[in-house]
């Protein structure tokens, strides 16, 4: 990229330094630039040097210029007669600042003679501009070096008193040197010096001449100019011509006529300075003249007066002649007398005054024009004398003597100096003849006082000066009859009352009283009486408005509207400059409206005193809009609706709307005139009633005005008739400061329906009709253009210029732009304003190459930023390629837009809003985003992309900014860092592998990124610059993001070193402290003034929340494992959330909180060892979940969910923590009160949600899922959270005390079950529905809880509603049956839940439930029964899950056989077999593990690994995957395999179990011999082949016998650890194994009991033949031997040893018929029994 530390720095970036401006602002830096430049400045112009042999000779010598730039620099030289060294300078500079092409380019153009000449004019151009603003610094330091307001006063004083004398001299000969100048000619100056460029050299030399006496005047306004100085300046001006006889005169064009009157102007300034005519007037004062310097000077004197004896040909001279003649008349009256009477003479024939008055006008406004003001002042001292000394008659017409006053008095300070003077002196003098004439001409008195008008203070004096009117002055052509006089007639009286005003009435008149004595002059015009008669002028002007209105329609209109215009003027400044007079001054602003409606409807209407009345208005709008809007809406005057709106059409079509008289007046009279002075008035005027926010209904009024100003003036203001330079921009102007007010309206009450408000059709007018078109025109002025605009300015600075406008209009359509594009309604249809912003023009044509351009712009730095800030905005919504659009320019755009970025002394803010604008870039426009990235390929291995920096990219600059060396420097401010950063964000957050790749490799990258998480950031409450917050925030995130995309082993070195510094410098405890005081800080604050750095702070948190979230998962790479650290973390957190969610009325703080709440809900699950040591959490967790609950509702939905669910984890992990909790009971109210509110919402959306589904439900397989379309059912919502929550509560309060006393309070479980109910009923809420089971289950457990389930109506909620959920197509039970993964919520897992719950309330409550019990089982029975048959076809865990619950409540059931046998016979005796078959089918499958295999494969058709154990252990997969291979899968199938045999062994326990309660009972039945076998039915057929599977075949001895088989062969297999062909010990952990055992020994005891108590149900039955009892005794004798001795080699050898063992190494088999000494005594029933069968 260019050098940017140049040989010197340009004039124009010195100017735009001292200014303030740039990024240097500092004083001292100020005060370096000056010293290190200010002999520079006091050379002038004389620094740039003509070229010599010596500087050639330099030039070729220097090895660090190109050569190329040499050759051109000598061109340069050639053409500008410059220094050879300077021109090369001048070139670099040119490039550095207004090259608007690339450096590859360059080479070209350098070498090529077309392009190179269009250079060598451009740099002409620019060296220019580079002496002028060489010269305007000197002007600066002049200007405010004795400004005590001025921030940089003190610096420019040292260094103008460093400059002091020498810098006259030097500028006075250059001034000479420049109007003596021979115009320079293609001879001399090579071939490029043409006609053209001769008169551009001629212009710059007139401006520069211009501009040396303006620093010369400007000089000596603050110092002394000698006798000697004022001949030779008077000379030199004489032989000048005052600038009118210049060397090269012939040269002068009419544009140029500006520039030499102000060199005439300064001229004559000058010489009047020098005079020192305050002094003079001071020493005659006090009769000191001898002090003056000139009066011992006379052969200067006598000079001076034979000099100025020849002048008078030229405007310019009066002024000085007038000083003189002060001069030698005050000094020596009598020595020249003839000569002084003959120079004044002359002065008066100049017409002095008049030119004064021209003078003051053109040297401009005194806004901030420090010259015009202190031409001001040295005109106001001239003025004082002159009327001091003369008398007013012999100046000549009042009239031009007033005008000249008015004009110097519009300076700051001199209205006030004035009044500070005695009347009888200085221009007191004109005040008092002026009042003389009072009120027969009002004219000129009002419009000195109006010029008199400044602040507060002259505006009492002003009014009290009127309110308090000594004389009455009238002019009588003849003696009227009412008077008597003196004989002389000098006096007269009058002889009756008189009134003043014959149509005036009441308080509008006044009355001239009897006996008033007039003095009387005889004159022109007849009498001109001067009545001795006190009154108010200002009830006189209401008096001259009332007449006005009664003279509204004859001929006496005009003559009285020049009476009331400067009255009006007066009013409007007296407001303006003090508002507390406005009370006062109600009779007249009062009839300002009337007059307003009057004027405006007569034929020829007076414009200029109507647009006075509107003056008057807009000051009194800005004040009090509703008053004058009410008011004024009856006038008439505005435009208006005739009939109300309705609609944006019928607004835009401005259907029904009146132009009003303003309207008509427009139309009519000013744009056929071109003077616009009531429609300049009228913006104003709605502007400010726009800005004073008057509510929804006046808006609305005001659409006609505004409506008019879009559809008739906007688009076509351009195309009027102009008669004075400059009115068409400050319409243009004008116009988009109202549309930029209406835009920034803050939107109140917008939701008022269709009809549009103020705000929306400005939005649709500019998105939709022309006025859109008419911006982006405006838009697309272009910064040539205004370059140009600015350059023909004859003034030096000032703020009022045509370019100044220009900038300022430009800026407005920027903003009215970007605001339309934000603030319009979303729409698919793209508008035509965004078509014509986005469309490609041919030729760079188009507007986004237009906007890019505007970075060349160097006059005001707001205009390339508003630029940029709107390409950005366009970057971001419109559909399009900013890179095509910029076409071939883009790399030289691309440049400019660095050179500036990188520049030091560059605005800063607009380097933050070119990163910002690239930053979006890097999303929305890829071309452009590499373009800028600007990287090369390094030439490296085929195929490997490496890259490189290019050598403009912007990446470089960013790294300048970031490096932690930087930081602090006045170059690199926080705002600049925080930018730098959120660009280097956003292009990993885009995932830019290219830059990304070279970043993170470059040196120092990681350490400079990291470096502001070291620092100490202020606190909360004192933080100045919350940019400093979203830095660090950025910082994180690009952190968080690398760990996240890297692989640990590929991070970079330094990044690591720098994580292991974060971790090692306990800085993880300082942010998490940091964060938590953010938190807390807002928390206190929002309640006083609410949170001034929000969006930061949100940002911090986000990231902080982002790092701590990566590190639960990534803690080895963040160094993050102390258990110590975590804790403090964790802790952190959890108080951070607990300040914020305990302001719930504060929406900044429940968004904080919502934040706050996800992190401590993930450390929660993540960091369960850490949270298990933490102090107590459950006690701050429900004192947020109270406050979470009465906040806003919609706001905190997921904040709820998030709280409930860090509630229910809490709890899993620390319990109650042993002891009560005491929030517990208020905890338990919380959470009953939630799942009440949610419950009864959900009945209500469910409800509408059947309403309105016209389509029937889903009839596809049982799990299907109701559309969730209204209903808020979700696994994470409020409702279903809650009620888990409620389910761990009542899980942790064991005895069920607290739940009783919540429930008696609120009725939660009736809403619960009545939504339940609806929800089977619909079969809907699944969510909601497995989590109301679950809960219903905690509460079954207890007897308290499950009577209080069952007191509730469970049974009627659940039993029928529960057949909608499983209704199955006819066409067979096995699709019923769904292969779903087990632990996802589905349908057949609530019928599951309904099963276990059942189980649980018959278990708890025994006799109490068992009718509810029957009617359940009865409803369900076919379900039931094909459950029990199922498990023969489809072996997926999840049919085998619900053939297991189905046994699990069949077995309850089985202990109240006599009950089931009364009511439901027919069932029983179907249940019954079932069983038995269902023993059958299990006992086969874990015998042939094969064939259950090949099923597995066959029938499944599904992926093996989804076995509910390889999901719930996440460690198996990732193991397996990193194996890879076959061995995976085998793995995988055996795990599945083993899942499955568990599942049909617990059936098979359980089974057996339920068959025992449907067999006698062994002792009973043994023992008793007349027991009543028709009780009990006989299960299982006398056969003792082994179980086949095969529904024909029916159970039999063979099946109970081979059941033992099985189990005891699984035994030995677990017993041995061998690996069998299902290898279940290395697949089953040790408690598994256990567990297995146990299982297997319940099995084995369940069966033998069965089979013992069938055994003899069949010998004791009569109807069975002794041949087969004879067979049963010796088959069943023989296995159960075979079967023993295998038993007791078991015992013998494996873990359930011999009896005499004394520790049991398993578990106590549950429910098992063993006695509590093991396993011995059934082995001795079954020993018992063999030997009885034996017998």
């Amino acid at each position: 990229m260019a050098d940017s530390e140049m040989y010197v720095r340009s004039s124009r970036e010195l100017w735009t330094i001292l200014l303030g401006r740039s990024a240097l602002r500092e004083p001292a830096q100020i005060e370096e630039e000056l010293d290190r430049n200010w002999e520079r400045l006091l050379q002038g112009l004389c620094y740039y040097k003509t070229p010599s042999s010596s500087a050639a000779e330099k030039l070729k010598a220097d090895k660090g210029v190109a050569q190329p730039l040499k050759d051109f620099g000598l061109r340069i030289s050639k053409l500008l007669g410059l220094d050879q060294q300077q021109s090369v300078q001048i070139l670099q500079c040119y490039l550095q600042e207004d090259y608007r092409g690339t450096r590859n380019t360059l080479k070209d153009v350098l070498q090529d003679e077309r392009p190179s000449q269009a250079l060598l004019l451009k740099i002409a151009d620019y060296y220019y501009e580079e002496r002028v603003c060489h010269l305007r610094c000197v002007l600066l330091l002049l200007t405010y070096f004795q400004d005590e307001r001025h921030p940089y006063r003190v610096e420019y004083s040292n260094c103008v008193n460093k400059l002091e004398k020498d810098l006259v001299n030097n500028y006075q000969k250059q001034f000479e040197t420049l109007f003596k100048a021979e115009s320079p000619t293609w001879e001399t100056h090579g071939n490029l010096m043409t006609e053209r460029q001769v008169s551009r050299w001629f212009l710059q030399c007139l401006r520069e001449q211009s501009l040396l006496l303006e620093i010369l005047f400007l000089y000596y306004a603050y110092f002394e100019m000698g006798p000697g100085d004022l001949l030779s300046f008077t000379k030199m001006f004489k032989e000048q011509g005052f600038g009118l006889r210049q060397t090269n005169r012939h040269l002068v064009d009419k544009s140029m006529d500006a520039l030499v009157d102000r060199i005439g102007y300064f001229s004559c300034l000058i010489l009047v300075e020098g005079m020192d005519i305050d002094f003079l007037h001071k020493c005659a004062l006090e009769d000191r003249t001898e002090q003056h310097q000139f009066s011992n000077t006379p052969a200067i004197s006598r000079e001076m007066d034979q000099m100025l004896l020849t002048f008078g040909d030229i405007p310019h001279h009066g002024p000085v002649l007038l000083a003189w003649v002060l001069l030698r008349h005050t000094l020596s009256p009598d020595e020249s007398s003839p000569v002084i009477r003959r120079i004044g003479n002359t002065s008066l024939q100049l017409g002095v005054f008049q030119y004064l008055t021209t003078m003051l006008q053109g040297l401009g406004g005194t806004g901030n024009n420090c010259t015009a003001s202190t031409a001001r002042m040295c005109i106001y001292g001239l003025l004082s004398f002159v009327i001091t000394s003369f008398e007013e008659e012999t100046l000549g017409s009042q009239q031009h003597l007033i005008n000249a006053a008015c004009e110097v008095l519009s300076a700051p300070s001199l209205a006030e100096l004035f009044w500070e003077t005695k009347p009888t002196m200085g221009l007191g003098m004109i005040l008092d003849s002026a009042m003389g004439m009072f009120p027969h001409k009002t004219g000129m008195l009002l419009q000195l006082l109006t010029a008199l008008l400044s602040d507060k203070s002259t505006a009492k004096k002003v009014y009290i000066f009127l309110d308090k009117m000594s004389f009455y002055t009238e002019v009588y052509k003849t003696k009227p009859n009412d008077v008597i006089s003196r004989d002389d007639e000098t006096l007269w009286r009058r002889q009756a009352p008189k009134l003043l005003y014959p149509l005036g009435l009441g308080q509008t008149n006044l009355r001239m009283p009897q006996g008033v004595l007039g003095q009387v002059a005889v004159g022109e015009q007849g009498y001109v009486v001067r009545w001795d008669y006190s009154y108010s002028a200002w009830i006189l002007f209401t008096c001259e408005i009332e007449m006005l209105l009664h003279v509204v329609s004859t001929a006496d209109v005009i003559l009285h509207c020049e009476r009331v215009k400067p009255i009006l003027d007066l009013v409007h400044k007296m407001i303006s400059t003090d508002w507390t007079v406005s009370d006062c001054l109600l009779p007249l602003t009062s009839r300002i409206y009337m007059l307003l409606q009057r004027l405006t409807s007569v034929i020829n209407p007076p414009v200029d005193v109507i647009a006075s009345c509107a003056n008057c208005l807009i000051v009194l709008a800005a004040r009090m809009p509703g008053k004058v809007w009410s008011s004024l809406h009856h006038t008439g005057f505005l435009p208006f609706a005739s009939s109300p709106l309705t609609n944006m059409a019928q607004s835009i079509s401005a259907e029904g709307m009146k132009a009003g008289n303003y309207g008509n007046l427009l139309v009519l009279i000013e744009q056929p005139r071109g003077e616009y002075a009531v429609t300049i008035a009228f913006l104003r005027l709605v502007t400010t009633l726009v800005k004073g926010q008057l509510g929804s209904t006046q808006d609305k009024g005001l659409i006609p005005c505004v409506l008019l100003v879009l559809k008739e003036m906007l688009p076509t203001y351009h195309k009027w008739r102009y008669n004075t330079h400059g009115v068409r921009e400050r319409i243009g102007c004008l116009i988009l400061e109202l549309v930029h007010a209406i835009l920034n309206l803050s939107p109140e009450g917008e939701a008022s329906g269709s009809t549009p408000t103020l705000q929306s059709l400005c939005i649709y007018s500019l998105a939709n009709t022309e006025a859109g078109q008419a911006v982006v025109n405006i838009m697309g002025v272009g910064v040539d253009t205004i370059d140009v605009v600015l350059a023909a300015q004859p003034s030096s600075g000032g703020s009022e210029g045509p370019g100044q406008i220009l900038i300022q209009t430009v800026k407005l359509a920027f903003s009215v732009t970007n605001n339309v594009i934000r603030l319009k309604p979303p729409s698919s249809a793209v508008s035509p304003l965004e078509q014509a912003l986005t469309q490609h023009g041919g030729h760079g044509s188009n507007l986004i190459a237009v906007l890019a351009k505007y970075i060349y712009h160097k006059h005001d730095p707001a205009l390339p930023r508003l630029a940029i800030q709107l390409l950005k905005r366009l970057a971001t919504v419109a559909p399009m390629s900013v890179y095509a659009c910029l076409g071939g320019d883009a790399a030289a755009i691309r440049d400019a837009f660095l050179t500036r970025l990188q520049s030091r002394t560059e605005d800063m803010r607009i380097k933050v809003m070119i990163l910002e604008f690239l930053t979006v870039a890097v999303e929305t426009q890829p071309g452009l985003i590499e373009l800028f990235l600007n990287l090369e390929v390094k030439d490296g291995a085929e195929g490997s992309k490496e890259f490189l920096l290019g050598e403009w990219s912007c990446l470089q600059v960013v790294l300048d900014l970031i490096d932690s060396r930087q930081q602090g420097k006045y170059w690199c401010p926080p705002l600049l860092h925080r930018a730098a950063l959120a660009f280097l964000h956003a292009l990993w957050q885009d995932r830019r592998d290219s830059a990304i790749s070279v970043l993170r490799t470059k040196e120092r990258f990681w350490e400079n990124l990291t470096t502001p998480l070291f620092g100490t950031l202020p606190a909360p409450s004192d933080i100045t610059e919350p940019c400093v917050l979203e830095t660090c925030a950025f910082v994180m995130k690009i952190i968080g993001l690398e760990i996240y995309y890297v692989v640990s082993g590929s991070l970079e070195r330094s990044l690591k070193d720098a994580l292991q510094k974060f971790s090692s410098g306990r800085r993880y405890e300082y942010w998490s402290q940091y964060v938590k005081s953010l938190v807390v800080h807002v928390a206190e604050t929002e309640e006083e003034e609410g949170v001034h750095s929000f969006s930061e702070t949100q940002m911090v948190i986000s990231a902080w929340r982002m790092l701590l979230i990566l590190s639960t998962s990534h803690s080895d790479v963040m160094q993050l494992k102390e258990d110590s650290a975590r804790l403090k973390l964790f802790m952190d957190v959890l108080d951070g959330t607990k300040a914020a969610l305990l302001v719930p009325m504060s929406v900044p703080c429940l968004r904080l909180g919502s934040m706050m709440a996800t992190l401590l809900l993930i450390l929660l699950k993540q960091w369960r060892s850490v949270v298990a040591t933490a102090p107590d959490v459950l006690a701050p967790l429900s004192l947020i979940l109270e406050s979470v609950l009465q906040a806003d509702q919609q706001l905190m939905e997921s904040t709820k969910a998030k709280v409930f669910s860090a509630l229910i984890s809490a709890l899993q992990i620390q319990g109650l923590n042993g002891g009560e909790i005491s929030q517990l009971p208020q905890l338990l109210l919380c959470v009953c009160e939630t799942v009440q509110d949610e419950a009864l919402a959900l009945i209500d959306s469910t409800r509408h949600a059947a309403q309105v589904r016209d389509i029937p439900d889903d009839k596809d397989s049982m799990e299907t899922d109701a559309v969730r379309s209204f209903q808020k059912d979700q696994r994470d919502g409020v409702c279903v959270l809650a009620l888990h929550l409620a389910k761990e509560l009542c899980r942790a309060d064991e005895d069920g005390e607290h739940w009783v006393l919540v429930m008696r309070k609120i009725p939660a479980l009736h809403s619960i079950l009545s939504a339940l109910e609806l929800s089977l009923r619909s079969k809907q809420n699944l969510y909601f529905t497995e989590a109301a089971l679950h809960l219903l289950l905690t509460l079954a457990r207890t007897p308290q809880g499950a009577a209080a389930v069952a007191g509730a109506g469970v049974i009627q909620s659940i039993c029928l509603p529960l057949l909608s959920v499983y209704e199955v197509p006819s066409n067979g039970a096995s699709q019923s049956f769904s292969r779903k993964s087990q632990d996802a919520p589905c349908w057949p897992g609530v019928y599951r839940l309904s099963m276990s719950l059942m189980e649980i309330l018959l278990k708890t409550l025994r006799y109490n439930f068992i009718n509810e019990a029957l009617d359940f089982v009865g409803v369900h029975q076919e379900r039931i029964l094909q459950c029990l048959n199922a498990v023969r076809t489809v072996q997926s865990l999840v049919c085998l899950d619900e053939a297991d619950h189905t046994v699990g409540f069949l077995l309850q059931l089985s202990s109240f056989c006599k009950e089931w046998q009364f009511h439901l016979p027919h069932l029983l005796r179907d249940v019954q077999i079932n069983l038995c078959y269902l023993c059958q089918t299990c006992t086969y499958l874990l015998h042939s593990r094969n064939m259950l295999h090949h099923y597995l494969q066959a029938k499944n058709g599904e992926a093996l690994p989804s076995g509910p154990r390889a999901q719930r252990d996440p460690q198996t997969p990732s193991k397996a995957a990193a194996e890879g291979g076959g061995g995976e899968r085998e793995e995988a199938e055996q795990k599945a395999l083993l899942a499955v045999q568990c599942s049909l062994l617990k059936i098979l326990s359980k089974t057996l179990a339920t068959l025992q309660h449907f067999t006698p009972d062994c002792c009973q039945i043994i023992l008793d011999q007349c027991m009543d076998l028709a009780e009990y039915r006989t299960l299982f057929v006398l056969s003792f082949t082994t179980s086949a599977f095969d529904a024909d075949v029916a159970p039999s001895f063979g099946t109970l016998l081979a059941t033992i088989n099985v189990a005891l062969s699984m035994l030995g297999e677990v017993e041995k650890k061998e690996p069998a062909s299902l290898s279940v010990a290395s697949l089953a952990s040790s408690e598994e194994t256990q567990a297995l055992k146990s299982l297997l020994m319940f099995t084995m005891e369940n069966c033998f009991y069965v089979l013992i108590s069938q055994a003899v149900r069949c010998l004791k039955d009569p109807s069975i033949a002794p041949r087969d009892k004879q067979r049963l005794k010796q088959e069943l004798g023989s296995e159960l031997s075979t079967l023993l001795s295998s038993l007791s080699r078991h015992f013998r050898r494996g873990a359930p040893s011999s009896p005499a063992s004394s520790l049991l190494p398993s578990p106590q088999p549950p429910g098992a018929k063993a006695s509590h000494e093991g396993q011995e005594p059934f082995i001795q029933l079954v020993q018992a029994f063999v030997r009885h069968i034996q017998r």
